[in-house]
């Protein structure tokens, strides 16, 4: 731009009011300071801008066109200063989230149901996928932060908060009742058909790394996407599924299926929020992230 951005913007009232006068006084500044800035900007575009009238000014050819594209510009800055105003306020914007379908039903929603009701005109766009997927989605900046269920492997910027604790159990239907109310061993499993998450689940990880300590090594009948899917395939008796309790609190109320007693109880894991120092937080996230945040349980990392 060969041209100081304040002249453009005393051209643009100038030309928009047809009067110096008038366009000084929008301004706040003199009108000598006006026609100043005027002659500036004729002599650096090399172009005659403004024939004086009895009524004040009106455009040249030449400044007609310039001044099509002077306001088409500041238009657009000053939508653009609106709309960051409106999205420092709330009025607009979007928080972009990484949860698995785990987080999101066992702890996420009801905070996103607070959220909308507080600010219904930003967009929450949830990025779903297990925790490896979530922490890449937060490599890449592509969300504002994440929610993932423990173990969590993450590189050093990244700050790991965790904000519940949950459990893994084992759960089966009517035709391994013979096991019910047993007090069992781990390694039983490597003899009943077996229904597990796929291998690129934290949930599936923390099962085989505690089972391994153990010296004990399982082969599922069964690697299945989703928790739910596992429920529904124990209670068509067709293994024993590892899943996270709440999962199957339902259907265990319900006498469906009844969890596996072990002489040795799994430790428990958590749900952590997972955030990186180096990627700027939308505003939108970082109010949604102070109110998953009121009352964390402790500090990981």
């Amino acid at each position: 731009m060969s041209s100081n951005l304040e002249y453009y913007k005393v051209f643009y009232y100038v030309g928009q009011l047809g009067s110096i006068t008038l366009a000084a006084e929008k301004l706040c500044i003199s009108q000598p300071a006006v026609s100043q800035a005027i002659r500036q900007l004729e002599l650096s575009v090399d172009a005659k801008l403004f024939i004086r009238t009895s009524k004040g000014v009106r455009l040249t050819r030449e400044g007609e066109l310039l001044y099509s594209y002077v306001k088409s510009g500041l238009d657009d800055i000053w939508y653009g200063e609106n709309m960051l105003r409106r999205m420092q306020d709330l009025d607009t914007g979007e928080v972009r989230i990484g949860a698995s379908d785990m987080t999101l039903q066992f702890y996420l929603l009801p905070f996103l149901e607070r959220f909308h009701e507080k600010y219904p005109k930003v967009k929450v766009t949830v990025s779903n996928g297990p925790t490896p997927e979530t922490l890449g989605f937060l490599s890449h900046g592509t969300i504002d932060f994440g929610v993932v269920s423990s173990p969590v492997d993450a590189r050093p910027e990244v700050s790991v908060t965790e904000v519940k604790k949950i459990r893994n159990i084992f759960v089966a239907g009517e035709q391994f009742k013979h096991l019910k109310g047993k007090r069992l061993e781990y390694g039983i499993l490597k003899e009943l058909p077996c229904i597990f998450l796929e291998k690129n689940t934290s949930t599936r990880r923390f099962m085989d790394d505690y089972l391994e300590k153990l010296g004990i090594v399982v082969e599922p009948e069964f690697e299945l996407a989703t928790s739910d899917m596992i429920v529904q395939f124990a209670m068509r008796n067709l293994g024993i599924g590892c899943v996270m309790s709440e999962f199957a609190e339902k259907e265990i109320e319900a006498g469906h299926l009844f969890e596996l007693e072990f002489k040795q109880g799994m430790p428990e894991r958590s749900f952590c929020i997972i955030t990186d120092r180096k990627n700027p937080m939308s505003p939108a996230g970082g109010h949604l992230l102070e109110l998953l945040m009121e009352k964390p349980e402790k500090s990981m990392i």
